[in-house]
């Protein structure tokens, strides 16, 4: 047998910028890193642009069109920006794929080219494969307007869509030519979506950095407020984190069967789906989060003091740690969520890993999980919030009496 072999490596260069107003004609980041090549011509972009965030920021198109116009010597636009829907809808077809790649291939866009997603994460996912699969590889940039986003799911360098009831399952790592977070793009989210990007942030502190998860809870209430400079203090912070994994793991692509930057999620890809989307992301981290902080305390991995520190926190930041769906139940009478595990394992192939939490700042990596300490884990999450409910319910007939 004859065999030709050679290793092939491939270098990517991964960058996340900070800004505010980033499409205002003054600023000259965004013109820069598209236009960040040796071709004489202008770069030439076309725009994906959220639904949501366009009806919030009415005047978004038009300050696009307008940036464009001023810097029309070094980029322009190939046409009109594609208005798309956003949230997790987006993703459960294929449809607005294959959108995008029609655009593409109407204005005549190549490798060269640009697509330039602004908005949430889903559509960035989404947007993210359109851009990968044509041509084999369309150049990307990434706006995220979204807490969630801008600290996590931006920054990353994973793309799309969920399909056959499961999260994801069709999708490519395509690290994107640039991540640009504008801080001035979270101006107009409402406070549960701003919420959201904070069980990120709780997540990567557990398992990579105790001092920043000790300051978290210093700034809880700052958080909880939204304060602005608190809040992008976290964010970039987290973003930094997660980069750091991603340069730094030796396995940006996944091809291991680890994966702790998804600490939480099996449990919440799980809820996500049980609940119809109608949990956001965010908050079914945090719900995954609590879940598996309590078995790691259950099995005796964790202190029952770092364990109720995490809790404490989700729940400072405003975070609802039980939800209905936790009781749905198959023909078996068993929680449907613990399907949720088998899912997890047959996204990531190979042996089933489980990111835990052995102390604040140092993740573990289990690859069984025992049912008896799960089942003891959500009943406890389920008691907890009903203490809870009755001290609220307690303190408001203190207040009323």
């Amino acid at each position: 047998m004859r065999c030709i072999e050679h290793t092939i490596e491939v270098r990517w260069r991964h960058r996340v910028f900070f800004t505010d107003q980033v499409f205002a004609p003054l600023n000259i980041l965004f013109r820069n890193v598209l236009a960040a090549s040796e071709d004489p011509l202008p770069a030439r972009a076309l725009l994906i642009v959220d639904e949501s965030l366009a009806k919030a920021r009415p005047t978004l198109l038009s300050d696009i069109r307008t940036y464009f116009a001023a810097h029309a010597q070094a980029i322009t636009l190939a046409g009109e920006p594609l208005v798309i829907e956003g949230g997790e809808r987006v993703k459960n077809s294929y449809l607005h794929v294959s959108q995008i790649q029609s655009a593409i291939d109407a204005h005549h866009l190549d490798r060269h080219s640009t697509i330039i997603a602004v908005g949430g994460g889903a559509l960035l996912d989404m947007a993210g494969l359109a851009a990968a699969t044509a041509h084999r590889g369309v150049r990307l940039i990434r706006l995220p307007s979204t807490t969630l986003s801008q600290a996590d799911s931006g920054v990353g360098v994973k793309n799309g869509i969920n399909a056959f009831g499961k999260k994801n399952f069709i999708g490519t790592f395509a690290p994107p030519f640039a991540v640009i977070n504008d801080f001035a793009l979270l101006a107009t989210l409402p406070p549960r979506d701003l919420r959201c990007g904070y069980a990120e942030v709780v997540k990567v502190a557990c398992i990579r950095d105790a001092d920043f998860f000790a300051a978290l809870e210093s700034e809880a209430a700052a958080l909880r407020d939204f304060e602005p400079d608190t809040l992008r203090w976290a964010i970039h912070r987290c973003a930094e984190l997660h980069v750091q994994h991603i340069a730094g793991s030796g396995d940006p692509f996944e091809f291991g069967s680890a994966r702790p930057l998804d600490f939480g999620h099996w449990a919440a890809h799980k809820l996500e789906q049980l609940s119809d989307y109608r949990i956001h992301h965010g908050e079914a981290v945090a719900i995954g989060l609590a879940l598996d902080v309590l078995y790691s305390r259950n099995i005796d991995l964790l202190t029952a003091e770092a364990a109720e520190r995490v809790l404490c926190l989700l729940e400072n930041l405003g975070f609802e740690l039980f939800v209905d769906e936790l009781r749905h139940t198959d023909e078996t009478n068993q929680p449907r969520l613990l399907d949720g595990l088998a899912e997890f394992q047959e996204h990531l192939g190979g042996r089933l890993t489980i990111t835990l939490l052995g102390k604040i700042g140092q993740g573990v990596e289990v690859h069984e999980m025992q049912r008896p300490a799960i089942l003891a884990a959500l009943r406890q999450l389920g008691e907890r919030q009903a203490a809870r409910a009755r001290a609220g319910a307690l303190a408001i007939a203190g207040c009323t009496g």
